[in-house]
C-alpha cells in the first residue's frame, strides 16, 4: 500500500472515532438548547477554524481527543461591567452588537458607559449617553466583540447548568454512545468484509505476513493455499501447522503451497520466540462464505462482548500495577499499531478502528476527574442531592484531572518516541 495512502487512512481513523464522539456532545446538546460555542478535534493551538451558525468548529494541533465547549460550563472569557464605556449597534430596537474596545473606529453605534446590564436574565443595557439614561433591550444572540473576537452572549436559558439533569447526562454520555454506535456498525461492516469461516474448512491460506519474519524474507504470499508443511497434508487444520513449525526452530521447514493452481515449495527457517517455540511470521485464514444480515448482527455483537472483556482486563492489569510503562501506548504508538494494519487492508482497518472506538467509549466512561464518566458521577450527585455540587470545586477537579492525564500523555508519548528511536517494536 502506497505510504500516502497509509498516512491517509491512519489520520482518517483518528478523525472519524474522535469526530463522532464529540458529535454525539454537539447533537444532543443542541437537541437540549444549549449554546454550543466550539467543536474540535485535537488541543493546543488552532490549525483551522470556520464557524457555521453559533458554532466555531476547529482543528487544533496536538491529535489527542477533542472537546465540545459549551456555554456556562465554564466561566466565560468576555464580560461587560458597570462603569465601562461600551458601543452598541443596535437593529429592529435590540441591540445586536456590543463592542468593547477600539470605540473609536466604530461606525454606525451608540457610544456610552454602563450604568446596568444584564445578559443572562433580562437580556438589556443602560447606557449613560452625555449625562441621558437610555435603556436598550439586547438580542439573545447578540455578539460582544473584544480584540477582534467575537463571542455570542449565552442567556440562561442557553446555558448548560440551566437544563434538567436528564438532558445534562445525556448531551454528556452522547459522546460514549455514539462511539459504541460506530464500533458496532464497524464490526458488522468487517464481518461483511471478512465473512463466516466455512464449516469443515478441507484448506488454509496465509492470511497475513508480518514484516521482518523469515515469512516476509520469503516468496510466501498472502492468499497462497497451505497444501502440505514438511510433507504433511494441512487440509484445514490450522494446529496442525503451527505444531509443526513450532518444532522446527532454526530448522528449515518446506512448505507446499498452491498459488494460481501452481504447486510451489518454499523453504522456510522459523525462528524461536522467548518460550524456543518456532515462528515464521504467518496467520492463517480458512474458506469463507457470505455472512447473512443475522450472522452480522450476532457476529458484531459477540464481538462488542469479547473486545469489551480485553479492554476491561487490561484496565485491570493497570490498576493491580501488573504493567510496565511500555506495555502502555500513547497516539505515536496508536498511529504506529494503526498504519501496520492499514498496510494489511480495508478489513482488518475496519475491525482495528472498531476497536479504537470501542476504547474510546469506553475510556471516556471512567471515573476518572475530566473524562465523561466523572461528569456523570456529579450528575448523580445532583441528582441525589438536589443541588449542584459547587461548579468551582468542580472545576477544580477536572482541571486537575486533565492536567494528570496529559502529563501521563507526555510520559506515554516521549517513550514511544524513545522506543522508535531505539528500533523496538
Amino acid at each position: 500500500m502506497e505510504m500516502i495512502q497509509v498516512v491517509f487512512l491512519t489520520v482518517l481513523v483518528f478523525f472519524v472515532i474522535v469526530t463522532i464522539h464529540e458529535w454525539g456532545h454537539y447533537y444532543f446538546a443542541k437537541r437540549a438548547g444549549i449554546l454550543v460555542r466550539e467543536f474540535a478535534i485535537g488541543f493546543g493551538p488552532k490549525l483551522f477554524s470556520i464557524k457555521r451558525g453559533e458554532t466555531r468548529f476547529t482543528l487544533r494541533l496536538i491529535p489527542a481527543g477533542g472537546f465540545v465547549r459549551m456555554a456556562g460550563e465554564d466561566p466565560e472569557i468576555v464580560d461587560v461591567g458597570e462603569g465601562q464605556t461600551i458601543a452598541v449597534r443596535v437593529k429592529d430596537g435590540k441591540v445586536t452588537r456590543l463592542y468593547l474596545d477600539r470605540l473609536d473606529e466604530r461606525s454606525g453605534v451608540i457610544r456610552g458607559e454602563v450604568t446596568a446590564i444584564d445578559l443572562e436574565r433580562a437580556l438589556f443595557v443602560t447606557l449613560d449617553i452625555d449625562g441621558e439614561a437610555e435603556r436598550f433591550s439586547v438580542h439573545p444572540q447578540a455578539l460582544m466583540i473584544a480584540k477582534g473576537k467575537e463571542t455570542q452572549i449565552a442567556p440562561v436559558d442557553r446555558q448548560f447548568g440551566s437544563k434538567s439533569v436528564g438532558a445534562r447526562a445525556l448531551s454528556i454520555f452522547a459522546g460514549p454512545l455514539m462511539n459504541f454506535v460506530l464500533a458496532f456498525v464497524l464490526f458488522a461492516a468487517y464481518i461483511q468484509m471478512a465473512g463466516i469461516p466455512q464449516e469443515n474448512p478441507d484448506k488454509l491460506f496465509v492470511g497475513t505476513i508480518q514484516d521482518n519474519t523469515p515469512a516476509a524474507n520469503s516468496d510466501l504470499r498472502k492468499g497462497d493455499t497451505i497444501d502440505a508443511v514438511n510433507g504433511t497434508k494441512i487440509g484445514g487444520d490450522f494446529d496442525r501447522m503451527i505444531d509443526i513449525i513450532g518444532k522446527s526452530a532454526n530448522v528449515p521447514v518446506k512448505f507446499d503451497i498452491v498459488r494460481e493452481g501452481v504447486k510451489h515449495t518454499i523453504e522456510i527457517t522459523p525462528k524461536p520466540n522467548a518460550e524456543g517455540v518456532g515462528k515464521v511470521g504467518i496467520s492463517a485464514s480458512l474458506p469463507t462464505r457470505s455472512a447473512t444480515f443475522t450472522e452480522t448482527i450476532t457476529g458484531a455483537g459477540k464481538l462488542m462482548k469479547v473486545m469489551t472483556v480485553s479492554i476491561f482486563e487490561g484496565f485491570k492489569k493497570i490498576i493491580m500495577g501488573e504493567f510496565k510503562l511500555d506495555d502502555l501506548g500513547g497516539p505515536v504508538r496508536t498511529a504506529e499499531y494503526t498504519s501496520q494494519i492499514a498496510q494489511q487492508g480495508i478489513t482488518q482497518l475496519t475491525s482495528w478502528t472498531a476497536l479504537l472506538s470501542l476504547y474510546l467509549g469506553i475510556f471516556n466512561l471512567l471515573p476518572v476527574p475530566a473524562l465523561d464518566g466523572s461528569r456523570l458521577i456529579f450528575l448523580g450527585l445532583e441528582a441525589v442531592r438536589g443541588r449542584p455540587v459547587d461548579p468551582n470545586r468542580e472545576s477544580m477537579v477536572h482541571f486537575i484531572g486533565f492536567a494528570m492525564i496529559m502529563l501521563l500523555m507526555v510520559v506515554v508519548t516521549y517513550n514511544d518516541i524513545l522506543r522508535l528511536v531505539r528500533g523496538e517494536q
